[in-house]
């Protein structure tokens, strides 16, 4: 989940084409999640072929990047390595809490609560090897850059951005940020009206562009480091908050005492390890090594591994193909490929 800092962030809304002629390096893992939570049946269980492979992401990765070169956007898509040992506690409780939604999720089905049952369906997404393995050959068959990160993919997304590669990370976590991202672009899959979880409301969800040097500018921080102490006083990936402190509270102790340890001597608690965790933020193993670029698409096999190995219908993953190379207009609204045997699936926008 990262860290929630959206009480204090700037943010600046814009419209998938206002992002055209934009490179931009996706945390691959972030958006295989949201693709496996949103692309599911009415009871939430995700798209699959006839030999029970998920194929959700396929769905998502070949829609949405589509969409993004019709408009006229680059991305790349950065794929996670080893997580930090200091992360394994998060990993698990996360692994826990999926668990429990993987078995709701059961008996909501058997109970028939189907909106329970998407509900919880959605929250308890896992992404195996094969998923892995399979959204990298697709997006390898259509011509996009895949970057194999050493450590967390927003990580190196925030690098390459840094750099000056790619214009922007693109994540729905903050954390990118921290990484030392510059500029930071979050909901790039899911803009629409969209079902808020556990709840009957329905919101709008706009691309949003956040920058850095304006989040510090915004909140009266002189530096990223200032940054990294206040999301560390709420709590990281990498290590638990102090109790009662949310973005605001801690903002205000950061910008009154200046640094996490004086922060910390004020209210008299201790963060474990402080330094260690800081230094996963200032300066976590990444990697030069990479290419972006990017490549016609290889319309057989994409034909081949979705619709002869998946089973996807070939009208539809053609159609694609043909709004890809400019054969015809882009519809108003994009189609989703959908696996023969699911057609009759609500379409996904």
């Amino acid at each position: 989940m990262g860290v929630n800092l959206s009480d204090i962030v700037p943010v600046e809304r814009k419209n998938l084409e206002d992002l055209s002629g934009k490179t931009l390096a996706i945390d691959a893992y972030n958006a295989i999640y949201q693709f496996l939570s949103i692309i599911r049946g009415p009871d939430g269980t995700p798209l699959k072929d006839s030999r029970g492979r998920t194929t959700s992401q396929l769905t998502g990765l070949l829609y949405r990047n589509i969409n993004f070169l019709e408009a006229g956007i680059q991305p790349a898509y950065v794929f996670d390595g080893v997580p930090h040992v200091m992360k394994s506690q998060t990993l698990a409780e996360r692994s826990e809490r999926r668990s429990q939604a993987h078995e709701e999720w059961k008996r909501a089905v058997s109970e028939g609560d189907i909106e329970r049952a998407r509900c919880k369906a959605t929250q308890s997404s896992r992404i195996s090897n094969e998923i892995v393995e399979s959204s990298r050959i697709l997006l390898t068959y259509m011509g996009i850059p895949v970057v194999q990160a050493p450590e967390e993919g927003e990580a190196q997304a925030a690098y390459m951005s840094l750099k000056g590669d790619v214009w922007a990370a693109s994540s729905q976590d903050f954390d990118s940020l921290l990484f030392g991202a510059p500029r930071l672009v979050r909901n790039l899959n899911i803009t629409g009206r969209r079902k808020m979880p556990g709840s009957k409301e329905y919101r709008d969800i706009f691309i949003e562009i956040v920058e850095l040097e304006k989040v510090l500018e915004a909140n009266g921080l002189v530096s990223r480091e200032q940054l990294i102490d206040l999301c560390i006083l709420m709590g990281t990936d990498y290590n638990e908050g102090i109790r009662g402190i949310g973005p605001k509270k801690g903002l205000k102790l950061i910008k009154e005492h200046g640094t996490l340890e004086k922060a910390l001597e004020s209210i008299g608690q201790t963060v474990p390890e402080h330094e260690c965790i800081k230094d996963i933020f200032l300066r976590t193993e990444r990697m030069d090594g990479y290419k972006i670029e990017w490549r016609p698409p290889d319309r057989d096999k994409i034909i081949d591994f979705m619709c002869r190995e998946h089973e996807f219908s070939e009208d539809r993953v053609n159609s694609a193909l043909d709004r890809l190379e400019g054969k015809k207009k882009q519809p108003k609204k994009a189609e989703a490929a959908m696996p023969k045997s699911q057609s009759s699936l609500d379409r996904w926008g």
